[in-house]
């Protein structure tokens, strides 16, 4: 697959990770438009996965009906977000801190259970690890997602989790740049601010970040957060500032660049237009969006419109398909 043999439109769908409505894909007829369009991944939510058998045999009509193999996608990093909870008849995993605290070689073990069952589904990339310092005790949404609240522990568990996952061959998302464990509101609901100043921004919440990214991490997951330190005007995963400012440039980051998912209300103070274009324009690769609706493929036309007027270079739009499909021949996705 070489990317000279991609239409525009097509490498713009590339450039995204939908989702789709039930337990069946070929139901959502909006989400069959998108795999016809040669959309770069799925995301699979709770309400998709109903058996081990269903769930597999998704992914198999999936593999056969997509043009170009995508990135089968879930959010398991264990307990509070897991997403197999119709298998199991619940939780089978413990949330990040406290399978932190049972210890290094207990993490390392669950890791590979966690591992070894999305590869047996058929799944290639996973949002973990969850790389926050989790220093607000009173954070909505982190909490016990965050090994610890000690940016060295959050090294020291990451370390031994993307190794475990990297040995099964599945691609990890380090998660959420530059840092979400300060928050105090929830980013599902609204835009947090995160109030702290650059050098503590730095010295404990981005250094975990900065270490998987000598580990070689393959991607990473931008916040929709504001850091008036960092940047006063744009959240974390449309900021120029940040994305390419401090992740490309100074932290030299090669890898993914993916939005948290734009449905959120923490990125509702944009248009999805205005949101991808903006985004774009700061270095980042993929989108996700946890339902296909014809809002997407309307947002596809834009910005390939956005590209023929010279609002985005079609330069930057290779630059992130280059990266994806190179992702998916380092992992086998494409043969």
């Amino acid at each position: 697959m070489k990317i000279k043999n991609l239409t525009l439109k097509e490498k713009i769908s590339q450039m995204l990770i939908a989702g789709y409505n039930g337990v069946d894909f070929k139901t959502d007829k909006s989400f069959l438009k998108l795999v016809d369009s040669k959309l770069g991944g799925v995301i699979f939510f709770t309400q998709n996965i109903k058996s081990q058998k269903q769930f597999k045999e998704q992914i198999k009509n999936l593999t056969e009906t997509a043009k170009i193999p995508m990135f089968y996608s879930i959010d398991q990093e264990g307990g509070r977000v897991e997403r197999t909870e119709k298998i199991h008849n619940g939780k089978k995993y413990l949330s990040s801190k406290p399978a932190f605290e049972m210890g290094l070689s207990f993490l390392q073990d669950q890791t590979k259970q966690i591992a070894l069952e999305l590869k047996n589904y058929g799944i290639n990339m996973n949002f973990a690890p969850v790389l926050d310092v989790n220093t607000n005790e009173l954070n909505p949404i982190i909490g016990e997602r965050a090994y610890s609240n000690k940016p060295e522990e959050v090294i020291s568990a990451s370390k031994v989790v993307l190794k475990e996952y990297e040995k099964y061959g599945i691609i990890t998302v380090g998660k959420h740049f530059p840092g979400h464990g300060a928050a105090s509101a929830d980013s599902h609901k609204t835009l947090p601010i995160i109030e702290l100043n650059e050098k503590e921004l730095r010295e404990k919440h981005i250094k975990p970040f900065e270490e998987a990214i000598k580990l070689n991490i393959p991607a990473i997951m931008a916040a929709h957060v504001l850091y008036p330190a960092l940047d006063s005007e744009y959240p974390a995963s449309v900021s120029a500032k940040i994305i390419n400012g401090i992740l490309i440039n100074e932290l030299k980051f090669k890898g993914l660049i993916i939005t948290d998912d734009m449905e959120m209300n923490g990125i509702k103070n944009f248009t999805p237009y205005e949101a991808c274009l903006t985004a774009i324009n700061a270095g980042v690769n993929m989108f996700i969006f946890r339902s296909a609706d014809n809002n997407i493929i309307e947002l596809i036309e834009k910005l390939e419109t956005a590209v023929k007027d010279n609002i985005i270079s079609e330069e930057k739009i290779n630059n992130s398909v280059e990266k994806i499909l190179k992702l998916k021949y380092r992992y086998g996705i494409i043969k």
